[in-house]
């Protein structure tokens, strides 16, 4: 008998007992439709990781400065000077400033809007174009002139899309807004990306004194792991020591990120893999009754000259060929409960986070299971080999 002969023995057997088979592939369905779309989630949630973090700029670095008591501190331009020194690595650097001042339209108090001081590059750091107006020029923050930009949402909730030569105020005086923002998300709320208020950092800085965090931007993502480098030797050198200031990396926690979701999905299908071996389970108690109710077939088969690797061949054979049913069952669940869970995903969330099921995934857990079925079929096999054809004939 070939093998081609066996699968379609096993097949017929699997159809003679439909239900019966439905219910011993059920623990390999769940566990590959479980790694699937647990593997689907995990791609999902670091592709809208990366995306987020893209947004805001893998190429950045964030440099928080710390004053050195009385002795050392690090003005605006000592910063610009450590940039310029190494701008094979380093290009945009803006000076970010906390603004006081109660932020308002008309009557209206804005609590939710970000409000910074920044330079004139800051849009470019963070990859934004102007819609309308223009954006913050050198000549504004040399005069500390009172002039802002605005994002999307502010534009059209209070100004009806003609903010442009309008005013806010801060505190107790007015700003003319001389720009807005194009818009960045499909959505636009109330303290999301679209809400914010940017303004010149040297008047911003003239109400709150030093300025200590920057904004800095690598040439290319070739030289990130150099330009960071670079710029942790420059502020070294410059205070002396470690412990005055702070240089995080996007890219790096961007890294940290994916890695903690590639541990969690990986734990997560781990768990889900148990199934599989609980359907594993299934299938050889299931051909350990096969066995017992084919007993006198296999004896008849044996004393007309069948050998015990042919015997133990077709019983692993319909234990392969039943768990990989259970796995193409599996696989085509897991894609459809990833579709849903999309779905479900977004209108909860809000967020277009979709559930990405991949090839690999899908074909490793198909041969997981497939192996499982041939692992935990051979011990029914292995038994239907050794039965004595005399004693299997006389079995009722």
């Amino acid at each position: 008998m070939n093998i081609f002969e066996s699968v379609s023995m096993a097949l017929h057997n699997i159809a003679t007992n439909k239900l019966r088979t439905l219910l011993t592939m059920l623990g390999i369905i769940i566990g590959v439709a479980a790694v699937v779309l647990i593997v689907g989630l995990g791609n999902g949630l670091s592709s809208y990781v990366t995306e987020s973090f893209t947004k805001l700029g893998t190429n950045t670095l964030t440099v928080n400065v710390r004053a050195r008591g009385a002795t050392r501190t690090m003005g605006v331009d000592d910063m610009f000077e450590i940039v310029e020194k190494n701008s094979q690595y380093l290009e945009y650097c803006s000076p970010t400033a906390n603004v006081r001042g109660q932020l308002k339209v008309g009557t209206e108090v804005l609590a939710s809007t970000k409000l910074n001081g920044v330079s004139e590059d800051f849009l470019a750091i963070k990859n934004l174009e102007i819609a309308q107006g223009r954006g913050l020029e050198y000549s504004d923050l040399a005069v500390r002139d009172k002039v802002c930009i605005i994002g999307a949402y502010l534009n059209r909730t209070y100004f009806n899309n003609r903010a442009v030569g309008q005013h806010i105020r801060i505190g107790n005086e007015l700003w003319e807004v001389v720009g807005v923002v194009e818009q960045q998300q499909d959505s636009m709320d109330e303290g999301g990306a679209d809400d914010f208020v940017y303004v010149p950092y040297t008047t911003a800085s003239r109400r709150t004194g030093r300025v200590s965090n920057y904004t800095i931007t690598i040439r290319s993502e070739d030289v990130a792991t150099q330009g960071k480098k670079a710029l942790e030797d420059s502020l070294y050198d410059y205070f002396g020591s470690e412990n005055f200031y702070t240089v995080t990396s996007m890219s790096e926690m961007l890294d940290s990120l994916t890695g903690m979701i590639d541990i969690i999905v990986l734990v997560l299908s781990g768990i889900a893999a148990i199934s599989l071996v609980v359907g594993g389970i299934g299938i050889m108690n299931i051909m350990l009754v096969s066995v017992t109710e084919r007993t006198r077939e296999i004896g008849i088969r044996k004393s007309l000259g069948a050998k015990e690797r042919y015997i133990m061949e077709q019983f692993v054979i319909e234990a392969a060929t039943t768990s990989a049913l259970g796995g193409v069952i599996g696989i085509l669940g897991g894609y459809g409960l990833s579709s849903v869970a999309s779905k479900v995903v977004a209108s909860l969330m809000e967020e277009s986070l979709k559930v990405i099921p991949t090839t690999g995934a899908s074909l490793l857990a198909f041969g997981i299971s497939v192996g499982i079925g041939i692992l935990f079929g051979y011990l029914p096999a292995k038994k239907a080999a050794r039965l004595n054809p005399i004693d299997a004939l006389r079995h009722d």
